[in-house]
């Protein structure tokens, strides 16, 4: 498959009171189009700063990114998914689901019409004309993953989407999250700390060292398509969580070490 997006040589350093603090370090991507790649490292490292990076909402200090541009040039390059709940709260849900259809001039009747069909893949099409305070935290977050999808953007950005969720919903929302995927297979960039979760969704997991973050290693997850929450289960699955943890280990204890000097 052809490359979508190519970073090279990225480089982040931020000013502070006590000198220059770099917070990623030369780190290199390259992601095909259509292709799940989940990036995993030790707190601090600079996995959101280099999200935020693809996505232009910060700026390199060295380094180039590129996003290459389909036939369609209406279709935004990138809609993000933070693991806050970036919703308006004053707009209802399908409003809100709507909105980067609205920026792009999408008619009411058909900007709605999208974001009632993505609302249903998400489970909430009944709660179309709810406020965000009438629903739960699962569901906030679902509506923030079916607006970025209803923009239907070359490339989907996705910062610990489900972090901040209890156990059980995030579960759920993983399994939605495999399922749409396998029907859109658009190119995603998901950062997560759960290695779980990066073997079930990615095709490939990156590995980021402690701060400065850096490219420590890649693995290939050659675990069948279509997958479900019972591939979990599997000895196949637990061999490839054994292999990453062995890699990242280290990293997550340097880290540890760090915050404490």
């Amino acid at each position: 498959m052809p490359a979508k997006i190519i970073a090279q040589d990225i480089l982040k350093v931020y000013p502070s009171a006590r000198g220059n603090i770099t917070a990623i370090d030369h780190f290199d991507l390259q992601v095909e189009d259509g292709e799940f790649v989940c990036i995993v490292g030790p707190s601090g490292c600079g996995k959101s700063t280099f999200l935020r990076i693809l996505a232009g909402l910060i700026p390199l200090t060295a380094g180039t990114v590129e996003i290459i541009p389909g036939d369609d040039p209406k279709r935004p390059l990138n809609s993000m998914v933070f693991q806050e709940y970036a919703i308006y709260p004053w707009k209802k849900v399908i409003d809100n689901v709507a909105f980067g259809l609205q920026m792009r001039g999408f008619p009411k009747k058909e900007r709605h019409a999208i974001a009632l069909e993505w609302l249903g893949k998400v489970g909430l099409h009944k709660f179309a004309h709810y406020y965000p305070a009438q629903l739960s935290g699962g569901m906030k977050q679902r509506v923030s993953i079916a607006r970025a999808l209803a923009n239907d953007p070359e490339v989907l950005l996705m910062d610990e989407p489900l972090g901040a969720l209890d156990a059980q919903t995030r579960m759920v929302l993983q399994d939605e999250l495999l399922r749409i995927w396998e029907t859109q297979r658009k190119t995603v960039v998901y950062i997560t700390h759960s290695l779980d979760e990066a073997i079930l969704l990615g095709d490939r997991v990156i590995i980021m060292t402690a701060h400065p973050g850096r490219h420590k290693a890649t693995f290939e997850i050659d675990i069948p398509r279509p997958r479900t929450l019972k591939t979990m289960a599997t000895p196949e699955f637990a061999h490839t969580k054994g292999q990453i943890w062995e890699a990242l280990q280290d990293e997550v204890l340097q880290a540890m070490k760090d915050q404490y000097e």
